[in-house]
């Protein structure tokens, strides 16, 4: 107990994409469907971080023209582990020894990110993400994280009935991180990508994992 009073937060939680994995796993699956769809994805994935579009309006259609296999997911979770931003591992494990409270919340795809958060030591029903139906073609329906205030409405759940120990941090790149901005402590993550009306909304930038942890963790 003492551990957990010595740091500012008794949770943390980390977008995934930009933040954790230095890659943008939908867009690597645009990637695979070759130039063509990987352009108009990436440009419907960078409009929609940098809020200009919401990503309620992007969501289904991205992965409607992906049409990713099981086979590609199962890549994908290898990729995101290959690209691991550095630091990441030994975050964690300072974090867990201190007894702060961890989670993913990613408007990802979850089957790709669970052996993520498993290389993490982070148990999987604290891994919130989108899941895709059984055929893959489409997202399954009623999911607030495809939405642009679905990682807000997921928090605020969490933290009213008690399943996430407040205070929280969020790391995250993305315009859909920095909507908890009013019920968490936001710290934009600018490590992979810079988007400045992400800084402009949080309350500190971390442009290393060495400089989150220091946000994160006593000195």
């Amino acid at each position: 107990m003492s551990a957990e009073l010595a740091v500012p937060f008794a949770s943390v939680v980390f977008d995934a994409d930009s933040t954790l994995s230095a890659l943008e796993g939908i867009d690597w699956l645009a990637e695979q469907r070759g130039a063509d769809i990987a352009a108009e994805v990436a440009a419907m994935t960078d409009r929609a971080m940098n809020g200009e579009l919401r990503i309620d309006d992007i969501y289904s259609a991205r992965v409607s023209l992906i049409r990713p296999t099981r086979a590609e997911l199962e890549q994908l979770a290898d990729v995101y582990i290959a690209n691991i931003v550095p630091g990441v591992r030994e975050l964690f494990k300072a974090l867990h020894r201190a007894g702060v409270h961890t989670a993913i919340m990613s408007g990802g795809i979850r089957d790709a990110l669970l052996p993520l958060a498993s290389e993490l030591q982070l148990p999987h029903e604290r891994v919130f993400a989108v899941s895709l139906r059984k055929d893959l073609a489409d997202v399954e329906p009623n999911q607030p994280l495809t939405t642009q205030y679905g990682k807000l409405q997921v928090l605020e759940a969490l933290m009213h009935y008690a399943q996430l120990p407040t205070p929280v941090a969020f790391v995250g790149d993305g315009s859909t991180d920095a909507a908890v901005r009013d019920v968490a402590h936001f710290i934009a993550f600018t490590a992979v990508a810079r988007r400045p009306a992400v800084v402009a909304a949080a309350r500190a930038e971390a442009r290393s994992m060495h400089d989150l942890a220091h946000l994160l963790l006593p000195s």
